[in-house]
């Protein structure tokens, strides 16, 4: 499971991620589908699955002017 989850990360960056495929610019860095493939490489399926869900759930500024850095501790 955490092979196919990484290799649809991929899947989605390679294709422009948010900016190309949602017209959304990430409000952090590294970007959200970044943050989430170091989280699942780093920490497992399971408490890495959860990390990239309570960051995706802060991205919810669509007016930002800078982008926030955010790396994974």
């Amino acid at each position: 499971m955490k092979w196919l989850l990484l290799k649809l990360i991929a899947l989605y960056q390679s294709r422009g991620g948010g900016e190309h495929l949602l017209s959304v610019e990430c409000n952090f860095s590294p970007s959200c589908s970044e943050y989430s493939r170091q989280a699942i490489e780093k920490y497992g399926l399971i408490k890495g699955v959860l990390l990239a869900y309570q960051r995706i759930r802060r991205c919810n500024n669509p007016n930002l002017d800078k982008q926030i850095p955010d790396p994974l501790e």
